[in-house]
């Protein structure tokens, strides 16, 4: 630790002693987990305090503006006014995988200093380190990857007037694959051009196999009227061409549980072994759905979200795997967008069809992950069968989280009350969470007419071990996945134990810890090193998975070799649920706990198929009817062959 003397407080109010030394993991009275949460002082009114004093009465200072928060229970002191200086950290908040936020301020000798959190410091309260410091020692597809997570943050800082803050080397920090700021800096409003003077030195340095690649695309940057689309398009083809000479292999597992307290179970997730998979590019596709709106709604949304979606997902694979010229990730994004618009639409129409209003409206969250295998010339000229993209799309609270050796980095954002007041710039994200209604969501499928679903959307690249972790609130709640990642998701990626092992293990504990809600995760694992784990001896079941086999919880997994041909093996699946309900009329959340008659099996099934065998046509139909001007956009990017065979149908 950086620290030596510091005391922090328990956050459990009835804690009888909560003063605990900072060494602890959890409190010493009472057991609950202490939290050490470090931010950073970005006034330079912060320098002058010493390390080891405590400022406020509350933050110790553990190095030159790191200070730790030894009472993090406790709300953070809030500006009287959201200024110029703080509106971008909360306009800028669906952002936040790269970006700070305000955490609050602090008052000393008439001195607003404020405090930033969600910044690059590892456990023990240390920068991570900056971009040029590791840059020599990344591989090629590294260093392409860094700077097209720069470039991609360029327009939406510049809207905000803060662009200058990524041309600051020392204010870029690394942590594994993840380019991450330290703070926002607002000083000057720069031109794109200026990017390449800061990328020279890199570009220099550069590695062999992606150097002259680079020199283009400084050449471009440092042009006249240097075009950022044009640049994206050139710098996105080098890194999937870097990324395509590394092997790819993944393996694919998810369960669900109803929960200590639940009768029902309203989540649904895929792969499951129940369902025969037919085709070898499903075993690349991860949902989970936790469907709100009683037995009766959120069980039947959920699971007509998860095989909807699977067809869709499988057209959409099957439409990248046929075409010969790559796709850009703006137009992958947005038909991945468009598929969750048209299974809203489809659970919509049902609530309609039903009558159903207000509460009785069923819905659901969603959260999937689609690796799409684009074939893609490499570096060294051959043909790449695998561009190591994945495509992650939410709706509602589901989330996305990807663990490597380096962290665990919650890729997606809530769609709930308190985030909508900070992207709305009326409310710090801590002082949003004191709101009653915090946590409603103010989106999910089926609640409203796909015209006003706003999806949120991401790629990522592949080029490291990772485990992708989806799952509902029932796993993410009380922080337990940031608590319990290195536990949980390192013994996967150091070949130490099984993928099923640790995802039993994983449920256990969230049942423990959350046990009053359906819970769901599905974990994607995903193996580019080509080193030969040391094998792992099969286990008799465990107590945990002989209870789940009685109950009828089964589990699969898929284990595919995306070089080779693709195994064909099933994947798995498991059906959960969890209530809660969103009126559709009123964006304000409501969560409630409903127990209702179960939806009719026959009827289900006869509606389920007769909606699966219209996806293929509605999805794009969908798209061009509720946005007719983004489908023309987007199919004048595309190819000249997908424009025949998409945008003319």
């Amino acid at each position: 630790m950086l620290v030596t003397k510091q005391i922090i407080r328990c956050v459990n109010p009835h804690c009888p002693h909560p003063e605990n030394p900072a060494t602890n993991l959890v409190c010493a009275a009472c057991q609950t987990p202490l939290i050490r949460r470090y931010v950073i002082a970005v006034n330079e009114a912060a320098a002058r305090y010493p390390v080891g004093e405590l400022v406020g009465q509350r933050y110790e200072v553990i190095a030159p503006h790191i200070w730790l928060d030894t009472q993090p229970g406790l709300t953070p002191q809030i500006p009287g006014e959201i200024d110029a200086a703080i509106l971008p950290y909360l306009r800028l908040y669906p952002h936040r995988l790269h970006l700070p936020q305000v955490y609050g301020v602090v008052w000393e000798q008439e001195q607003e200093i404020l405090l930033l959190e969600n910044v690059p410091l590892d456990g023990e309260g240390r920068l991570h380190p900056g971009l040029a410091e590791v840059w020599s020692t990344a591989s090629g597809v590294r260093q392409v990857y860094w700077l097209w997570q720069i470039l991609q943050l360029w327009q939406p800082l510049l809207d905000m007037g803060v662009a200058a803050s990524l041309l600051n080397p020392e204010n870029l920090r690394v942590q594994g694959w993840c380019v991450r700021l330290i703070q926002l800096n607002g000083e000057y409003v720069p031109q794109l051009k200026e990017m390449g003077d800061r990328w020279e030195s890199l570009v220099a340095s550069a590695h062999d196999s992606v150097a002259a690649g680079l020199q283009h695309i400084l050449g471009m940057l440092r042009s006249t009227n240097p075009d950022l689309s044009e640049i994206l398009l050139h710098l996105n083809q080098l890194l999937l061409a870097a990324a395509a000479e590394l092997p790819l292999r993944l393996q694919v597992m998810g369960v669900t549980d109803a929960g200590e307290e639940s009768l029902q179970n309203e989540d649904a997730c895929f792969p499951t072994n129940k369902d025969v998979i037919d085709d070898p590019l499903l075993p690349r596709v991860a949902i989970v759905a936790d469907g709100i709106g009683g037995h009766e709604g959120g069980e039947v949304a959920s699971q007509m979200a998860v095989q909807s979606l699977k067809l869709q997902a499988r057209a959409y694979l099957h439409e990248v795997e046929n075409t010969g010229e790559i796709i850009p990730p703006e137009i992958l994004s947005k038909q991945l967008a468009a598929s969750l618009r048209v299974v809203n639409n489809l659970i919509c129409t049902a609530n309609n069809t039903q009558q159903r209003q207000g509460k009785q409206r069923m819905g659901t969250t969603i959260a999937i992950a689609i690796q799409v295998p684009q074939r893609v010339t490499t570096i060294t000229g051959w043909d790449g069968e695998n561009s190591h993209e994945v495509y992650v799309g939410t709706v509602g609270d589901s989330r996305a989280y990807l663990i490597t050796r380096d962290g665990c980095q919650l890729l997606t954002i809530d769609d709930d009350v308190s985030t909508r007041e900070v992207c709305a710039g009326r409310s710090l994200y801590r002082k949003a969470l004191e709101r009653a209604d915090a946590t409603g969501l103010t989106q999910a499928l089926g609640a409203k007419d796909g015209e006003y679903l706003h999806p949120h959307t991401q790629r990522i690249i592949i080029d490291e071990d990772a485990v992708l972790l989806l799952c509902s609130d029932g796993l993410s709640d009380n922080f337990l996945v940031e608590r319990t990642w290195e536990e949980f998701a390192l013994p996967i990626l150091n070949h130490q134990s099984s993928l099923e092992e640790n995802l039993y293990a994983w449920l256990k504990r969230a049942i423990a810890v959350n046990g009053h809600d359906n819970i769901s995760l599905v974990l994607t694992y995903y193996r580019v090193s080509t080193d030969e784990p040391a094998s792992i001896e099969a286990e008799q079941p465990s107590e945990l998975e002989l209870e789940l086999i009685k109950e009828n919880l089964t589990t699969d997994t898929t284990d595919i070799d995306l070089e080779p041909p693709v195994s064909t093996e099933q994947p798995d699946y498991f059906i959960s649920d969890e209530q809660g309900e969103l009126n559709s009329e009123n964006p304000s959340p409501v969560n409630s706990k409903t127990k209702k008659s179960r939806w009719n099996p026959v009827v289900t099934a006869i509606a389920v198929l007769l909606i699966l065998a219209t996806l293929s046509s509605v999805g794009l139909f969908a798209w061009w009817r509720y946005a007719p001007q983004s489908f023309q956009q987007a199919c004048s990017q595309l190819p000249a062959n997908w424009q025949r065979r998409i945008c003319r149908k």
